[in-house]
């Protein structure tokens, strides 16, 4: 068996920043919506998102799903959508700290602290946000590798992408730790190699804390004897 993981490898939206399920109420204030108006709720209610569960089955990706997301939010206003940065900029303005997950800023400065790597795998960073939200969120820093598929055009599931990690650290697949609030990139990082951990949007903290299991870091106090 190997020993504890080397790096912390982190998806980008949902399990550093909170989704938009979790946020409708900031988004309707932030497009002058009536309170309720948005009512798909992925993972906190699927039975309810149809479009969700067929993106969950695989009939579409999940920049599929976004995409219907952004141009359905964008009628609302009388506008019309097609770029997913458009629903974020609007719905989460200048300020993209507040979207970000307490846990996770936690999570970075623990992993940091304790002598491990950070990286980022995304497959829609810069495409979902814009390419200069990147300067509004100084943790960025504490990352040495951003691997984007906007830019690679490699997405995760795709082992191609994982490489792109353990190349650019020069490490082994078994020395990340892979965390992903999406199944099916959990197991592209299993295929690899790589130790994982499927993000519970639910339990952001008890996420993150399986990964510091993962990657030898205790968080509890010694108890005195």
């Amino acid at each position: 068996m190997s020993g504890p993981a080397k790096a912390l490898v982190l998806d980008f939206g949902g399990v550093i920043t909170k989704t938009l399920f979790e946020t409708h109420a900031e988004t309707e204030k932030a497009l002058g919506l009536a309170p309720g108006t948005l009512t798909w709720r992925g993972p906190f209610d699927p039975d309810n998102d149809p479009l969700w569960r067929r993106m969950q089955a695989g009939e579409i990706s999940e920049r599929d799903y976004w995409l219907t997301r952004t141009a359905e939010a964008g009628k609302l206003l009388g506008e019309d959508w097609d770029r997913m940065d458009q629903l974020l900029r609007r719905a989460r303005g200048a300020d993209l700290m507040q979207s970000v997950r307490p846990e996770a800023l936690t999570a970075i400065a623990t992993v940091k602290a304790a002598g491990k790597r950070l990286a980022i795998l995304s497959n829609e960073l810069d495409l979902f946000y814009g390419a200069d939200f990147r300067d509004k969120l100084p943790f960025l820093k504490d990352f040495e590798l951003i691997v984007d598929a906007t830019y690679t055009k490699i997405l995760k599931p795709d082992p191609r992408a994982y490489g792109f990690v353990t190349d650019g650290l020069g490490l082994e697949a078994r020395d990340c730790v892979f965390v992903d609030d999406q199944l099916k990139n959990i197991r592209g990082g299993e295929s690899v190699g790589m130790k994982t951990v499927l993000f519970d949007v639910h339990d952001p903290a008890g996420s993150y804390a399986r990964a510091f299991d993962l990657l030898g870091i205790s968080t509890h106090s010694e108890a005195s004897s």
